[in-house]
């Protein structure tokens, strides 16, 4: 088992690209890609809380998900 984050997922559901969400999170265009890229080894916790309050996500299920 894994653990998939599924934010390349949401922000095609929702239109927005990578770039507008390193804008809105702070966080950089390169750190977004590999989240969206599933390539991180270890999950950043502020990572995820910027891109869900960004995202106005209250159920962390909605971006992680075991696969």
């Amino acid at each position: 088992m894994e653990i998939y984050v599924k934010v390349k997922d949401i922000l095609e559901q929702r239109n927005i690209t990578q770039l507008q969400l390193a804008e809105m999170t702070g966080i950089r265009a390169a750190g977004i890609s590999d989240i969206c890229r599933n390539q991180q080894k270890a999950i950043n916790r502020d990572h995820i809380v910027r891109i869900a309050k960004a995202l106005n996500i209250e159920d962390i299920s909605e971006i992680i998900e075991f696969r």
